[in-house]
């Protein structure tokens, strides 16, 4: 059973365009349904943690809103962070599924139960992703992937109920 999810932000939970005003200010886009999936994981009692390899104060802001248990930014190497995570949760690489989409997350998407890549992700991450998404990152995808687990382990149910 998955009990964790691991979330790439850039490119998966944002639509991967990263924007600067006149002033240097960073903007990110977000999905909503993403964030109610998000909250609903958590809800029914599971965890997820954010991995990802930039460093964005939006992407504190977000973490926080959703309730998201785990938050490293700045990480190189994924798997290596995700493995103190497991440690600490006392889970094992089978309980996870995580979301990527290039290069940098191959190692990562290889080493879990469960791996998701959105459907506008670079072949790199597409070559190891065990699902590859209709929806593209920013648009859906994260909600399309926890939408899959739910189903596969007879949540789906619970999910609805959640907002009944």
């Amino acid at each position: 059973m998955i009990e964790l999810l691991v979330l790439d932000v850039d490119g998966c939970m944002s639509d991967g365009k990263i924007i600067y005003d006149s002033h240097g200010k960073e903007f990110k886009n977000f999905n909503v349904k993403d964030g109610l999936a998000i909250v609903s994981w958590i809800k029914l009692g599971k965890k997820v943690a954010i991995i990802t390899g930039r460093s964005s104060s939006i992407v504190d802001k977000r973490a926080k809103e959703l309730g998201v248990q785990h938050l490293f930014q700045g990480v190189n190497n994924k798997k290596e962070q995700l493995s103190a995570i497991l440690e600490e949760e006392g889970l094992s690489f089978a309980q996870v599924a995580a979301i990527g989409d290039d290069i940098n997350d191959r190692v990562l998407l290889s080493a879990v139960g469960m791996s998701y890549c959105p459907n506008n992700a670079s072949e790199y991450a597409k070559q190891v992703a065990r699902v590859v998404l209709n929806n593209n990152g920013g648009e859906g995808a994260v909600r399309e992937m926890i939408e899959d687990i739910l189903r596969d382990e007879n949540l789906i149910e619970d999910f609805v109920k959640l907002w009944q």
